[in-house]
């Protein structure tokens, strides 16, 4: 089983492959519109813009697990995203990311590359380590995807090379990028 293998629902619930993105590299996120790290989007947003045109593809599944941070429905979501952060890469339809009910993609996604750390020099990253120790303490066990805006980069042949965490933003993602390119 790979990355092609997979067969996720957009957010108007069409069926959509990922083979269809043999030969691109991907940056696999889940999201949410309501959580501290959602000006993610701009980042990724502007990742999107500068390297589509040599084959990077951004894959957007918005989530409800943590702290309930994306209550929308599907258009909504999508509504919001174009709406606030101008976003034009794919975004899917919502669904969960850990646990028994994880879509299978992010199952797979997490044995390729397990938990990296948060890091802790982030403005956000005291108080997200607080809450999942106060609210949450199960979600910082294991490789399991720890919260929102978890980033999975993957390469031209479909192997999952890097895992980035909340914490890391996904500007500095880009000489990662680059390489792959």
């Amino acid at each position: 089983m790979g990355i092609y293998d997979f067969v996720v629902k957009t957010n108007k619930g069409v069926e959509k492959s990922l083979a269809d993105y043999k030969g691109k590299v991907l940056i696999i996120v889940n999201t949410a519109s309501k959580c501290g790290f959602t000006p993610q989007f701009k980042e990724l947003q502007d990742l999107y813009m500068k390297y589509k045109s040599q084959g990077l593809e951004i894959l957007g599944f918005p989530c409800n697990q943590f702290a309930e941070q994306e209550p929308g429905s599907n258009s909504e979501v999508q509504e919001f995203c174009r709406l606030n952060y101008g976003v034009t890469f794919q975004i899917f339809e919502k669904g969960d990311v850990r646990g028994e009910t994880a879509q299978p993609l992010f199952q797979y996604l997490i044995e390729q590359q397990g938990f990296q750390g948060f890091d802790e020099s982030h403005p956000i990253a005291a108080k997200l380590m607080e809450a999942l120790q106060q609210n949450f303490p199960e979600y910082l066990e294991g490789d399991s995807i720890k919260w929102n805006f978890t980033k999975f980069l993957v390469d031209r042949e479909g192997n999952v090379v890097a895992r980035f965490e909340p914490t890391f933003a996904p500007a500095d993602m880009a000489k990662e990028v680059e390489k792959l390119l």
